[in-house]
């Protein structure tokens, strides 16, 4: 069993037994390292992976806020799968972005769809997105927590198309989409201006979804994730 396996599996022992819970912290370096008889670098790269899985986030320093804090369980085996899988594997830009375009441009096309039968999207699903866009709104916000709601957003989006694979394969996607989004910002001649654009694209893709207008909603999509990148002068590919 590899390290972060091990590690993985003592915070769902944890969980499951009480003893840790969602907000809490996870212990030191060094109790882990002896709780699990491996060393203290094995522990600090299964922390890393245990992070690019969603399950912590991490901060440094010696504060409150500082170590790995329990932000997600360890959810259903094949996203747990996916996530493992995506985590520990290097992912070319150019594939990341035609997976995105693949994938968003058909939830939300499908979740358009889906409106435009009848077949409304659940209230709480679009409450998320709609939520994650009104925190986008917030003034002051640095680039890295922008795209960290901007990457909960567009998970969000994939889920309203109702396709548990489609939504599992974006959630194991995040990591990859945030570090690279977030590599591209120094890339952009003005931050201002790109949220500004950005929070305008994301609510006329929610408006052609909630309209159910699918062509328009896939095409706002493709354009979103392609403008993106062709704005920071990204080597992507057409």
């Amino acid at each position: 069993m590899k390290n972060y396996e091990l590690v993985l599996h003592g915070v769902e022992a944890e969980l499951a037994a009480g003893r840790l819970r969602i907000g809490e912290r996870l212990p030191g370096e060094r109790v882990l390292a002896e709780q699990l008889g491996i060393s203290r670098p094995s522990v600090r790269e299964a922390v890393r992976v245990l992070e690019a899985m969603g399950v912590v986030r991490t901060a440094t320093g010696s504060g409150p806020d500082a170590g790995a804090v329990i932000i997600a369980e360890p959810v259903s085996p094949l996203t747990a799968v996916l996530r493992l899988h995506l985590a520990t594997n290097h992912l070319p830009m150019n594939d990341v972005v035609q997976t995105r375009i693949l994938l968003e441009s058909w939830a939300a096309r499908e979740a358009a769809a889906r409106e435009a039968a009848g077949r409304q999207v659940e209230t709480g699903e679009l409450k998320l997105a709609e939520d994650l866009l009104d925190q986008m709104d917030a003034p002051g916000l640095s680039p890295e927590e922008f795209h960290l709601l901007d990457a909960e957003f567009h998970v969000a989006l994939s889920g309203l198309a109702g396709n548990v694979l489609v939504a599992a394969v974006m959630a194991s996607l995040r990591s990859a989409i945030h570090g690279y989004v977030l590599a591209a910002v120094p890339n952009l001649p003005d931050w201002e201006a790109t949220t500004v654009g950005l929070r305008s694209e994301h609510r006329a893709i929610l408006d052609a979804i909630r309209a159910g207008a699918p062509d328009d909603a896939a095409d706002l999509v493709t354009a979103h994730i392609r403008g993106f990148y062709q704005a920071a002068r990204l080597n992507t590919a057409p």
